[in-house]
């Protein structure tokens, strides 16, 4: 099925969500005088509490970028190893054969040698560079057997697709050891950020702690209003499709009745922008399987509610947030790539709008967090080091930070 997906402005309003405009106003005042407040220089000369929120946020952000840079260079560290272990274990028989027929043209030499011709210590022989000169340069190959004369063939042949192999397998060698300092580099970053991020929550008085967490229910409660609002416009959207279907086709002129799909038929959750035209992808494809597979991903998902996070984890103690995800679809019979970045093309993108339960939705503009769409405007996710898996708005860090939203299957 062809992808729908479009390029995403960043900052861009997610298609088919709209916050009252007065609800909008009082919680922009709310958090104006909150931020006024907090960003009061203290009198030690301290940051503020919301200077130590923002820089938290983005040390978070930052070790999640470099969890899936991490992920992707141990996923190329595994593979690459595997495919050195198999061209050494490919070099090593090689090798033997070419022992095995090196012994037995050297047995050629040795009965040449007693027939008196002439032909020089055996080990001249072993030692030379190629059998194939070795036997031209002592004019014995006119004396071999047709058996003797493809045994030299053979073995020439042998060594040089040994040497080839040894040149690909000490190439591989290299590549690995790459791949391996990418890996500590990527993991001494994410290490060095929580590190960080732990630091500056730790100096944080009681008092701090607790205006820190009101406000992060304050974010978690707004988080809801938008999901409720987006399931109210996606069963409004549904309902709106249901009594298109239902409706007889009308004998006139085709060019006069509108389509189920024209911005005319899906109520107000079809429009957004300020041109007035439908962003919502075309859906993707409805049939059962996909249903029954969503059913098993999510299900899995939700089994593994209140599992911590912990970066590179794919379970099934603990994951992070692309290896839940990886994980609750492989349950469903799908295997999906190990990164966010591999993951949200492996799909079909559809609106948000349009989001059905087990699609996956993405987060950034650097595709750095994933969580499984559960319905309803909520999702499931493993959300950042010292939470645990849990079911919230996708909504939970802002509407601008949904990147797009994949159907995996």
């Amino acid at each position: 099925m062809a992808s729908h997906r479009k390029s995403r402005t960043p900052g861009a309003r997610v298609a088919g969500i709209r916050t009252p405009a007065l609800a909008t106003a009082a919680l922009t005042s709310v958090a104006l005088l909150s931020q006024t407040a907090d960003a009061a220089p203290s009198d030690d000369g301290r940051p503020s509490l919301e200077e130590v929120e923002k820089k938290v946020d983005d040390l978070y952000r930052q070790a999640e970028s470099a969890t899936e840079k991490y992920n992707a260079a141990k996923e190329r560290t595994t593979q690459q190893r595997k495919r050195v272990d198999t061209l050494l274990d490919d070099v090593a028989k090689r090798t033997q054969t070419l022992n095995e027929a090196r012994e037995e043209l050297g047995s050629f030499a040795a009965a040449q040698y007693r027939t008196g011709a002439g032909v020089p210590d055996t080990a001249t022989f072993l030692l030379a560079d190629s059998p194939q000169d070795f036997f031209d340069r002592n004019q014995l190959m006119d004396r071999m057997t047709g058996r003797q004369k493809a045994a030299v063939d053979d073995y020439v042949t042998r060594q040089s697709e040994t040497m080839e192999k040894r040149k690909e397998a000490a190439e591989s060698l290299v590549t690995l050891a790459d791949a391996q300092d990418d890996l500590k580099t990527a993991k001494a970053t994410v290490q060095r950020k929580l590190g960080t991020a732990r630091e500056l929550l730790s100096k944080l008085t009681a008092e701090e702690k607790a205006r820190l967490a009101a406000a992060e229910e304050k974010k978690r409660e707004e988080a809801a209003r938008e999901a409720a609002e987006l399931a109210r416009q996606q069963a409004e959207q549904r309902e709106t499709e249901e009594e298109a279907r239902q409706q007889p086709a009308e004998s006139g002129s085709p060019g006069t009745s509108e389509s189920p799909g024209s911005s005319g038929s899906t109520g107000s959750s079809g429009s957004t922008g300020s041109s007035g035209s439908t962003s919502a992808a075309p859906p993707a494809s409805t049939d059962s399987s996909y249903t029954a597979k969503a059913e098993k991903a999510l299900a899995f998902a939700r089994a593994q509610i209140g599992k911590p996070y912990v970066w590179g984890a794919t379970g099934p103690g603990s994951y992070d947030c692309s290896g839940l995800t990886q994980a609750a679809w492989k349950a469903a019979g799908v295997s999906l790539p190990r990164t966010t970045y591999d993951q949200v093309g492996a799909g079909t993108s559809v609106a948000v709008s349009q989001a059905r339960p087990g699609d996956l939705v993405f987060f950034y503009d650097d595709i750095t967090h994933v969580g499984v769409y559960v319905g309803n405007g909520m999702m499931i996710h493993a959300p950042k080091p010292g939470t645990y898996v849990r079911e919230e708005s996708i909504f939970y860090d802002g509407e601008s930070s949904i990147h797009s939203v994949v159907r995996p299957a």
